[in-house]
């Protein structure tokens, strides 16, 4: 009988990354914990946490003492552990800080299986594709409209297929002019996206579709609450632009409602923020099950190894300089190459991700 390893050790270290282009003038940084496993073996696997700018010190707390108690001397099996896991942090919440910090754990869990064979996270679930498209996308609703209009340039020139940019502005006649201007200069052939960041309300997102609607957006992103997710299916009704929804939502079942409910048309979940690559596959899964698109929010150096392996086609999101890549948190190279508006894959074992030395010490026990 082959003995399972165990969880011998977690470890955590907090980096912060600097934005070279800042989301606002109060985000000039995002948060990343790292996570170490070490299995009874001795051997290691690195996964993280990413909490942009809220709540890196609440995730880093539950991870060092509520989630180490409860799996040192577990199996260092993902598929096994999380959902056992899930059912004992749920006092604390079903998501928000308890999934982030889960994913930590999940993320260095499944390193850790890809080290082991040898193989990359893409490889160990089954590799469908060896490239997918990848979209140029920015949070520049406070950019001059010459910023963002040199910052589409950018994207022509980089060859990305899509673009996505924000509106939700005060004013509607500027929202306008803004993706008017970015639709003259990525031209007619080349897909636009818009993201509201949950900026309107249903009466508000109603008219302001009305008037973006001419610019044939591929999608309306989160123009409500994203909890709203009674509003999210009466604007789907009233508008013809699809609309996208999931960077916020936490857990299979409330992608399941937002489906079920007629809430969106595409689901976006972020492979941390639900908690790491295991209840990412159920969700995607799902979008399968439901005939929904799904395309991953953010994180391309882990969204696109998921996205090489997904079942339905999909495009992977490319925020400018603010992958982990762009934060300047890795020691050695990504695990993914973007050229030409293409993403793949190095193949290098695991997930593929070696941080810098930690800014903030290390907690270990």
């Amino acid at each position: 009988m082959v003995e399972v390893a165990t969880i011998a050790a977690l470890r955590t270290r907090l980096h912060r990354g600097t934005l070279v282009r800042p989301w606002g003038a109060d985000v000039t940084t995002n948060h990343v914990i790292e996570v170490e496993v070490e299995d009874s073996t001795g051997a290691v696997g690195i996964g993280f946490s990413w909490t942009p700018s809220i709540g890196a010190h609440a995730v880093r707390a539950m991870l060092d003492h509520d989630i180490r108690d409860a799996v040192l001397g577990g199996p260092a099996d993902p598929e096994v552990i999380w959902p056992a896991l899930w059912a004992h942090l749920h006092e604390a919440g079903s998501g928000g800080v308890t999934t982030i910090a889960m994913a930590g754990l999940d993320l260095a869990l499944w390193d850790l299986a890809g080290r082991r064979s040898g193989r990359s996270l893409a490889q160990l679930l089954g590799r469908r594709r060896d490239r997918v498209p990848v979209y140029g996308s920015g949070v520049n609703l406070h950019y001059d409209l010459d910023e963002l209009v040199a910052q589409a340039q950018r994207w022509v020139a980089a060859g990305y297929p899509m673009v996505k940019i924000k509106v939700g502005g005060p004013d509607l006649a500027e929202d306008c002019e803004r993706v008017a201007a970015v639709r003259e200069v990525i031209g007619p052939d080349r897909g636009l996206m818009i993201d509201a960041n949950q900026r309107w309300d249903l009466d508000r997102a109603t008219t302001a579709m009305t008037a973006l609607q001419a610019y044939e957006p591929r999608w309306i992103e989160e123009p409500l609450r994203a909890d709203d997710l009674a509003g999210h299916a009466e604007l789907r009704r009233r508008i013809s632009t699809p609309v996208a929804l999931g960077e916020n939502l936490h857990t299979v079942y409330r992608f399941r409602d937002a489906l079920d409910l007629g809430a969106c048309d595409v689901i976006q979940p972020n492979v941390v923020r639900v908690g790491g690559v295991t209840p990412f596959l159920r969700i995607a899964a799902l979008a399968v099950e439901r005939g929904a698109e799904l395309h991953p929010h953010l994180l391309p150096e882990i969204s696109g190894q998921l996205a090489l392996t997904l079942e339905q086609p999909c495009l992977v999101e490319d925020v400018e300089d603010a992958s982990l890549t762009g934060l300047g948190l890795l020691a050695d190279s990504a695990p993914v190459v973007i050229q030409d508006g293409w993403l793949s894959e190095t193949g290098v074992p695991g997930l593929g991700l070696r941080f810098q030395p930690a800014l903030a010490g290390v907690v270990a026990r």
